[in-house]
């Protein structure tokens, strides 16, 4: 006989918080933040920016990012993400920022990039993808706040081989409910 996992909120002995434990083992299942991992890539001096054909924010603009899977770098997985979404080739440069964001429990990893060649198409998650100047981003129709961030970051440190990787401020974590997030 089978006996079929049963899971309660409680606080484990020695723990601070509730956790989701087993009624019939107390095995602890975790439950932890997500990790968001991207890039912002450019060619030349146009950005790489992917309309989303999923939701949330379906037909938004964003840059190539996504979840971090089992087994794979943050960097392994900014360019998975990069190549499923915009089927681009890409080299990493170095981290560009990281930012936290309890609210929808998230930690998003952004990584700075080059493309290899301009040569980008649409993948199954993305409508359309654009390589634009930055005069001509979509800046109303961006997805999340944290892709505004981003290249906005990039922005500032555009050609500077030192910087300080960009950490979103104690307090702005950005307006997520609009989006039903």
């Amino acid at each position: 006989m089978t006996i079929e996992p049963s899971f309660s909120s409680r606080t484990p002995d020695g723990d601070n918080r509730p956790r989701e434990v087993c009624d019939h083992c107390d095995f602890i299942h975790y439950t932890n933040p997500k990790v968001i991992v991207g890039i912002v890539a450019t060619w030349e001096e146009r950005l790489l920016l992917c309309r989303r054909s999923i939701e949330p924010r379906s037909g938004f603009w964003t840059i190539p990012a996504g979840f971090m899977e089992v087994d794979e770098s943050t960097q392994e997985g900014a360019l998975r993400e990069a190549h499923e979404e915009a089927g681009a080739r890409a080299t990493i440069d170095t981290l560009l920022a990281i930012y936290s964001i309890p609210r929808i429990s998230q930690v998003q990893i952004i990584y700075r990039a080059t493309l290899d060649d301009p040569d980008v198409v649409a993948g199954e998650e993305s409508l359309e993808v654009e390589l634009f100047e930055w005069s001509k981003i979509p800046w109303d129709d961006l997805a999340f706040p944290s892709v505004r961030w981003a290249l906005q970051h990039h922005r500032e440190v555009e050609g500077k081989a030192h910087f300080v990787p960009f950490h979103n401020p104690e307090g702005e974590t950005g307006d997520f409910s609009e989006m039903g997030l």
